[in-house]
């Protein structure tokens, strides 16, 4: 299957903002600091990347923008985020799904014991247009023909196929944007190729906005409008798909594969880290 063509996109400045994370902190039982002046915006209509390796605070900064800090003793203690222009921070994650951003968690998180319509009834929770979600479950079908033919109980369900569920789940809910946490965890190199297709369609057909944490570096970058790379809490890179496909930077740490073992971009005495915090 052939890899996608790399989007060319404008700079966030220069579209209609949908999502924007200014300058934010993010502290743990009141005492550790794990976001240290995160800034971000999403355009409308958008797909963007969160880039970085594991502990960087991606999947930190997610839970900041859908209220799920809350339900791990974390609070956003500076800075803003905005969602059409209000502010969210701090609010609950029911309040969030409300106002039409829902988070598709790393690991699933499906429902094991129900089945799979009802775990797809249950992203349309805050909707009150049921007459509506039937026609919406045949939606999902269309993206994810595959969860069709196996309604039966979702914990029997493989990793890819629990995995579309957890998409279709979060299109249930309508939302305007969805945030995807580590798409292609445990998956096989086919099934990611597949899941971040479909990934695309939604973006694309649906146009709903998506925030993309991920670290298959080149899946993501091949995929998205923007990107950018975070590490120790900070952002340190930042640029159009196209951009951070041919930093070199970015070549050697993050897109180089093979056993070569990546350096900091912390350790790197040439490069200068673009600060986007005040």
């Amino acid at each position: 299957m052939a890899e996608a063509a790399v989007k060319v996109s404008e700079k966030p400045a220069e579209k209609e903002i949908l999502l924007s994370v200014n300058n934010i902190e993010v502290v743990y039982d009141e005492v550790i600091l794990v976001l240290r002046g995160i800034s971000l915006d999403v355009p409308k209509g958008e797909l963007v990347t969160l880039l970085g390796p594991n502990g960087a605070g991606k999947s930190t900064t997610l839970k900041a923008i859908s209220g799920l800090l809350k339900t791990e003793d974390g609070e956003v203690t500076r800075g803003a985020i905005t969602f059409k222009g209000e502010s969210i921070a701090n609010s609950a994650p029911d309040e969030i799904v409300r106002r039409g951003i829902f988070q598709v968690m790393e690991g699933r998180r499906i429902i094991e014991d129900m089945t799979v319509i009802e775990n797809l009834k249950l992203g349309a929770f805050t909707r009150k247009d049921r007459g509506a979600i039937k026609g919406d479950i045949e939606k999902v079908f269309h993206y994810f023909p595959r969860l069709k033919e196996r309604t039966g109980m979702a914990g029997y369900l493989s990793g890819g196929e629990q995995q579309m569920l957890a998409i279709g789940r979060a299109i249930m809910a309508k939302p305007e944007m969805i945030l995807l946490d580590e798409p292609s965890m445990g998956l096989s190199p086919l099934l990611v190729k597949e899941v971040f297709e479909i990934i695309r369609s939604i973006n694309q057909e649906q146009g709903i906005t998506m925030l993309l944490v991920e670290q298959n570096a080149n899946m993501a970058l091949h995929s998205a409008n923007y990107g950018y790379v975070m590490e120790s809490g900070k952002v340190v890179l930042d640029g159009t798909a196209e951009e951070l496909l041919n930093n070199e930077d970015m070549k050697e740490f993050y897109l180089a594969g093979g056993d070569k073992e990546r350096k900091s971009f912390k350790n790197l005495k040439s490069y200068k880290r673009r600060k986007r915090w005040m």
